[in-house]
């Protein structure tokens, strides 16, 4: 009796362990490479080739660092994570697709630093959001993306209420820059963020649950710079360049520095 209980007791215990522990592993941080290969296991010795490779190989929370310059495909992000290029160029060739599709949790934040999201004249949006928490861009260019029905440097189409921050970055030469038309609510911080020869508006709120609020950015060289639609929301710190385009528009509101 007391080899049998002690023998039940351990299959008890392994059967625990087993269900605590995941299938496959995934690691904090993973790594991508011009010369890795997706069936590598993503560290920095033996990185992968693309960003999709690598995301299915990393935790939740975790980071993906580029190692050397290269181009490394699209990604569509469902979880919190980090996509970061530092020291080396982090491209994404989205020619007739979306080049960063970010449809997460209304908890999870997701960051975007250091990369260039390329539409080759053809691509449909350069990052899309669909839902999610907190979304943060810092460091890029979003260029190109000029698909005849979408075209869109940024949209934010959110089915829940999120956050989007943009530091730092050049939206340039899309159909449209930055288009925030959520389902739900959505706010939007443009800091120092140049939207500039986007054919249509640079930047766009469309509809009462669209805030869009701008912080030393330059408007200009757009078909119009400040669109806000549908009683959506364009407010200013009032110091922002919205100067040259053909018809620049106006914030629907302004705030005050503190």
């Amino acid at each position: 009796m007391r080899f049998n209980l002690f023998h039940l007791a351990l299959a008890a215990g392994l059967a625990v362990l087993c269900q605590a522990m995941p299938a496959h592993a995934q690691a904090t941080r993973t790594w991508v490479s011009g010369v890795g290969d997706d069936v590598n296991p993503c560290s920095r010795t033996a990185p992968c080739k693309t960003f999709a490779g690598a995301i299915s190989k990393t935790a939740a929370g975790g980071q993906i660092s580029v190692l050397d310059p290269a181009g490394f495909g699209s990604v569509t992000i469902t979880k919190s994570i980090s996509i970061v290029a530092e020291g080396a160029e982090g491209g994404v060739l989205a020619s007739q697709t979306n080049g960063v599709t970010v449809n997460v949790g209304p908890r999870d934040v997701v960051m975007l630093r250091g990369l260039i999201i390329e539409g080759a004249g053809n691509g449909l949006n350069g990052i899309r959001m669909i839902a999610g928490g907190d979304l943060h861009v810092e460091d890029s260019v979003i260029r190109g993306f000029q698909a005849e029905t979408t075209g869109v440097g940024v949209l934010v189409e959110s089915s829940a209420d999120s956050r989007v921050f943009i530091s730092n970055t050049a939206i340039s030469k899309n159909l449209r820059g930055v288009v925030v038309k959520p389902a739900a609510g959505a706010s939007v911080f443009l800091d120092r963020v140049q939207m500039i020869e986007n054919t249509n508006a640079g930047v766009t709120a469309d509809g009462a649950k669209a805030t869009v609020r701008l912080n030393q950015s330059t408007v200009t060289a757009n078909g119009t710079g400040l669109a806000a639609l549908n009683s959506g929301q364009i407010l200013s710190f009032g110091n922002n360049a919205i100067a040259g385009n053909t018809q620049d528009g106006a914030p629907t509101g302004a705030i005050s520095l503190r």
